[in-house]
């Protein structure tokens, strides 16, 4: 179901429409007497200056065969007619083709001339081969009447909203606010602002101007492409209204200044913040607590096609938005556990699990590569063959901590290799973590500042123990000498300044009792900050859903 006669300009989850298909007031037929003193004029002249109908359209309908003059046919636009002839026209509409739906319809505003509708998400703009019924025209026509007389099978749309994106949208009621808004539109004069949510926290401004194409490979998607191979300018500028302290996400007002299909999506993706519930630029995870993607047409500012009058409309998210985003504040709450040598990581780390807490260790993860066939295990047989393997192939620890020793650069190489394994590792982990709805996860990593790693929305925990106990551990747990202790530590950060960049601080210097006391401490800690981030989400949005700026 296509109308040859539209060209459609494409952007983010709404496409302008540009062309001839019009609209009328009026019945299905409508008589005018050509008024005396009235010179000869063209048919299409004289039935333009009668109605509101544009030149093209009456065009078509003339030699269509839908008018006469005094009872006989006519089908040429150029006839001169002349005062006192009775010219009939006859609008065949979209009633032909589309019935009227009725149907739940958020009318934010109307008059004679214009409708703005508030679209709720999951609902498909106009008919299409893959959806002939139930769309938002289907309803609009049981609402509205006078659009059945509109011609092809998207009347009074002027602009869309892709199927999975809220918010507002204006309806064209009559021929010359349709004319009106079509040049609006084409010129950039109506102001549209998007709420989104992402995965991550971009800067607090930011814009793209990435060329957007059909994707060269999968047709129903849209890419980055070069405009000598066929991409088109795109520009969107984006502000962060909230940023969540986990670092999850962020919520943006987003303005576009060009008009390409899925062009936010497109353009936040490659910055690397997808939009949470996205399934095709997502990531593809089922970690998403929205069934659709976050977008929502947030804010509409134009002049009246027909008044002149400066029109403003701000309209809240629905429900899954605030929901999505407690939920992404209330997630898996991630922690990395760190500290010096001969802390007590390890205990910590049975005592979580005893209280059912998710945990995964940075030292098993190299373990598992060291083992024979593992990826890393391949790796080091690649770089430096047999010479800290035994005859089984197994890693001997004893020979690779002395050949560490001994050959400068030979740490910095093997941790280039390895670290990004047991990255990787630590990742999935977090995602599962995610993925099972689990409330807290957390991964040792022993050297956590040292590797320089990151883990936005992260709580860096620090178990903390006076050196003259971790020494005395070592000693009797590793057989570690003092002078093994200060060759480790040599190129560790110092407890101290470990202690001065964390979130929280576990104590261990007593008894098993006191550690089980201050692990429960710690989980109290933790929630309590998850319940004060869902209290500061809450306070921002109540502002937010005004049309309103957090304030600073």
């Amino acid at each position: 179901m296509t109308d040859e006669s539209c060209r459609i300009i494409e952007d983010e989850g709404s496409e302008f429409i540009d062309g001839d298909a019009s609209s009328s007031v009026f019945d299905d037929t409508a008589e005018f007497t050509v008024p005396a003193g009235m010179k000869k004029l063209r048919l299409d002249a004289f039935l333009g200056s009668a109605t509101d109908l544009s030149r093209s359209r009456i065009k078509r309908l003339v030699e269509q065969g839908a008018c006469t003059v005094d009872g006989s046919p006519c089908t040429d636009a150029d006839f001169k007619v002349r005062p006192g002839q009775v010219v009939v026209l006859r609008m065949p509409g979209a009633s032909e083709c589309l019935v009227p739906e009725e149907g739940p319809l958020d009318v934010v505003y109307a008059d004679e001339d214009i409708a703005v509708i508030n679209k709720p998400a999951g609902l498909t703009m106009h008919p299409c081969p893959s959806c002939p019924k139930g769309t938002l025209v289907h309803r609009l026509l049981a609402r509205f009447p006078q659009l059945a007389f509109q011609e092809g099978p998207r009347p009074g749309i002027v602009h869309r909203l892709d199927k999975d994106t809220s918010g507002l949208v204006i309806i064209a009621l009559s021929e010359r606010a349709r004319l009106r808004l079509i040049e609006d539109f084409a010129a950039r004069r109506v102001h549209k602002t998007y709420l989104a949510v992402t995965r991550g926290v971009p800067s607090a401004e930011g814009m793209s101007d990435l060329p957007i194409g059909r994707h060269p490979t999968i047709k129903t998607r849209m890419a980055v492409v070069p405009e000598e191979k066929g991409g088109r300018h795109a520009l969107t500028t984006w502000s962060t209204l909230y940023a969540s302290p986990s670092g999850r996400f962020a919520l943006l007002a987003v303005r576009i200044f060009t008009g390409r299909t899925h062009q936010i999506r497109v353009h936040l993706a490659r910055a690397g913040f997808p939009l949470w519930g996205d399934a095709v630029y997502g990531p593809g995870d089922k970690t998403s607590p929205a069934a659709r993607q976050l977008l929502h047409a947030w804010k509409l500012e134009f002049v009246h096609p027909v008044s002149g009058a400066d029109m403003s409309f701000v309209c809240p998210p629905p429900e899954d938005f605030p929901l999505a985003m407690l939920a992404l504040e209330r997630g898996t709450r991630r922690v990395i556990l760190t500290g010096m040598p001969g802390c007590g990581k390890s205990a910590v780390l049975e005592r979580l699990q005893q209280r059912h807490i998710p945990v995964w260790s940075a030292d098993e993860a190299v373990a598992a590569q060291y083992r024979p066939g593992a990826d890393g295990w391949h790796l080091m047989r690649q770089r430096w063959g047999n010479a800290f393997f035994d005859d089984d192939g197994r890693v001997d620890r004893v020979k690779l901590t002395r050949l560490l020793a001994e050959t400068p650069g030979m740490r910095r190489d093997l941790e280039r290799m390895i670290h990004p394994l047991v990255r990787d590792s630590m990742d999935t982990f977090f995602q599962k973590a995610e993925a099972g709805g689990e409330t807290a996860a957390v991964a040792e990593v022993p050297l956590w500042f040292e590797t320089g790693w990151s883990c936005p929305g992260a709580d860096i925990a620090v178990i903390v123990c006076p050196d003259e106990i971790r020494h005395e551990r070592l000693h009797a747990t590793r057989n570690w000498s003092d002078a093994k202790i200060a060759a480790v530590e040599s190129w560790q950060w110092k407890q101290e300044e470990k202690i001065a960049a964390a979130d929280l601080l576990i104590r261990n210097a007593g008894s098993l009792d006191d550690l089980d006391r201050e692990v429960d401490a710690f989980l109290e800690e933790l929630s309590e900050k998850g319940r004060k981030r869902g209290e500061e989400l809450r306070a921002a949005w109540s502002i937010l859903w005004n049309g309103e700026t957090v304030p600073a």
